[in-house]
């Protein structure tokens, strides 16, 4: 045994009852409140063992009215304000979800130990107040107490916890201290470093804070992998995944759950896969945490049927494993499927919440369901769920998506809040698709001064004019965007190919097979022309002849990435390209005609959402 149990054996006197309390851990809620009865009656001996294990039985249920009621009893009996039972409330309010009441028990504690300060930290953390947690580092070295690995590592989650630029500053200031009080080598108090830069968008710092590790474990492991993922950059965390095996560890459903999003960010299937057979092999159960990224990995890398796949296998499926499969129809364009999974939803009996409804909402939207959006939209109230901006956000993107752009404006006009420059925007980019430059010009002047640091509007608005050939308030508007600093983000698309990610610009030609990759589409471009693909000119926003907008559009870079795509992969493999921004008109006419000409299934991922071509149609239905 070791030497902190016999201590605590020792501390806490065997108990006159039958029942042992040896293990906190057998105790349920129910015996919790039975054996409070039997104090209350004086039929089980008040020790400080009986107190202690009633205490880790209800900080493990996180019944706070247990704990109340145990704390009570505990304060009118003779061992009220012993220190060690004192340390085990502020433990217990804290695993309870009440950090006040944590606080109000430590500051009536007549002597402040190094336990009780650093359970109140934690607790602060654990609890998502920052502010609070660091709050009390002042207090805690003005007492004299020397903060502990303990202490440090939840100092470290709470640093990471705040905004970027804030995080960043006090958590140096922390890693200092820690360097200072010689933490900063322990692996644990390393891997909490890593992780608070890694939070804060500092991969350089995390990095430099990983290499110097004397000895590395899981959980810096798992930290690093992390941080790669939520910065986004995909290859590295895999990179890091593939090191993390030949050094030796195991990679945990938290490991997994990280690699899925990295993938899913990536849109790379084929290393998804790898990913995913990696897991099965590792034998980790496909939980609702991990089938949920999981899941959402397949779906945004393009194939709903392995999505599918993981829905129907998941184990316990939770709301956001319903959420995520209903998310994923919805980007898909596939309403009938949206609508059929919301109802089974509302007939299993699952408790809806906000992210369902604005998921069904946003189906309803791609699919042109005016009606049942409305309806779905006056639903939440069933459900006593109060609509929020994304709500009404997602109504006018399906009112301006249907044309229906008076409606859309009677509805924002009618809005409880203030209309934000979300709202507006999507009136905006609706009369983009409609060409309306009156209401066009109505809604980006309420983005420009709710947002005016956005470059998405101005570029609309310039697109809305040209398009309607107003080129003079077009380049009235291309001034504007060049005295205001304001530039468009620059179109790019990418293709993965044997695991390796190729991306293109528009008019590319750094890639070692330009020419060859010119040529397929010139090829491309006949073939189809013979079947009736008709380049869109107006999908050309610069005021030039037709010969220069039709040369203009035959390169734009998912074209490119589609040609270079055709040459690499086998016959009848499925190509799916991403997109950085929303797929013109005339790639997505252009690429019916290829599904049909070269007899392939092409999936698009743009900003909005999923096209799958097949065949010589699209799953949007031309509708998006």
């Amino acid at each position: 045994m070791r030497k902190s149990h016999k201590l605590l054996l020792h501390y806490l006197p065997p108990c006159r009852n039958t029942r042992l309390y040896t293990s906190a851990a057998n105790l349920t809620t129910s015996a919790v409140l039975r054996d409070l009865d039997l104090l209350d009656a004086g039929e089980l001996a008040a020790t400080p063992r009986v107190y202690h294990a009633l205490i880790t039985a209800c900080a493990q249920s996180k019944n706070l009215e247990d704990a109340r009621r145990i704390h009570t009893h505990l304060a009118s009996s003779r061992f009220a304000g012993d220190a060690f039972l004192d340390n085990s409330l502020i433990h217990m309010y804290c695993k309870c979800g009440s950090v006040l009441e944590a606080h109000k028990v430590f500051d009536g504690m007549r002597t402040k130990d190094m336990v009780s300060w650093t359970s109140l930290i934690t607790g602060y953390a654990q609890n998502d107040m920052p502010a609070e947690a660091i709050g009390l580092l002042p207090g805690m070295l003005k007492g004299r107490f020397k903060p502990n690995g303990f202490t440090f590592a939840s100092l470290l989650k709470a640093a990471g916890a705040y905004a970027a630029d804030s995080g960043i500053r006090v958590g140096a200031q922390i890693h200092a201290l820690a360097v200072k009080c010689d933490w900063h080598e322990d692996v644990y108090v390393g891997s909490a470093l890593l992780d608070m830069y890694a939070r804060c968008g500092r991969m350089d710092m995390a990095t430099a804070v990983f290499d110097r590790l004397d000895s590395k474990n899981g959980v810096s492991w798992n930290a690093l992998i992390s941080g790669f993922s939520r910065k986004g950059d995909g290859e590295t965390a895999l990179k890091a995944f593939a090191e993390m095996q030949r050094n030796g560890f195991e990679a945990t459903h938290f490991t997994y759950s990280s690699l899925f999003g990295a993938v899913a960010r990536l849109g790379a299937l084929e290393q998804g896969k790898w990913v995913h057979a990696h897991m099965i092999k590792s034998r980790q159960k496909l939980t609702a945490f991990l089938g949920n990224t999981l899941l959402d990995m397949y779906a945004k890398s393009g194939s709903m049927v392995d999505a599918r796949k993981v829905f129907d296998r998941v184990e316990n499926k939770d709301l956001v494993t319903w959420n995520s499969m209903l998310t994923a129809f919805a980007q898909y364009g596939l309403r009938k499927e949206a609508v059929s999974h919301f109802e089974e939803m509302r007939k299993s009996g699952i408790y809806l919440n906000q992210v369902s409804f604005l998921c069904i909402l946003t189906a309803c939207s791609h699919g042109g369901l005016v009606k049942e959006g409305k309806r779905y939209f006056d639903m939440m109230k069933e459900y006593n769920l109060e609509p929020e901006i994304d709500h009404y956000v997602t109504v006018v993107d399906l009112l301006g998506r249907a044309g229906l752009l008076n409606y859309a404006l009677v509805f924002i006009f009618k809005m409880p809040m203030e209309p934000t420059a979300a709202v507006w925007g999507a009136l905006l980019a609706a009369c983009r698709t409609h060409k309306n430059a009156k209401v066009g010009h109505f809604a980006a002047d309420h983005v420009f001064q709710l947002d005016p640091n956005d470059s998405g509007p101005p570029v609309l608005l310039y697109n809305i004019y040209a398009s309607t050939g107003q080129w003079d308030a077009a380049a009235r508007v291309r001034k504007m965007m060049k005295s205001t600093g304001v530039k468009k983000e620059p179109a790019c698309s990418w293709v993965e190919i044997e695991n390796s990610v190729h991306m293109f610009v528009a008019n590319d030609d750094t890639h070692p097979r330009a020419e060859e990759i010119y040529r397929m589409w010139d090829e491309i471009s006949v073939r189809i022309r013979k079947e009736g693909y008709v380049p869109d000119m107006d999908c050309v926003l610069l005021h030039v002849d037709d010969q220069e907008r039709e040369a203009n559009l035959q390169y734009h870079s998912e074209k490119i990435a589609l040609a270079f795509a055709l040459i690499q992969m086998p016959a009848g493999a499925t190509i799916r390209i991403m997109k950085n921004i929303r797929i013109c008109g005339d790639c997505h006419s252009a690429f019916k005609y290829v599904s049909k000409v070269f007899e392939r299934e092409i999936v698009v991922r743009d900003t909005n959402r999923f096209h799958n071509f097949s065949n010589g149609s699209c799953s949007c239905g031309d509708y998006w």
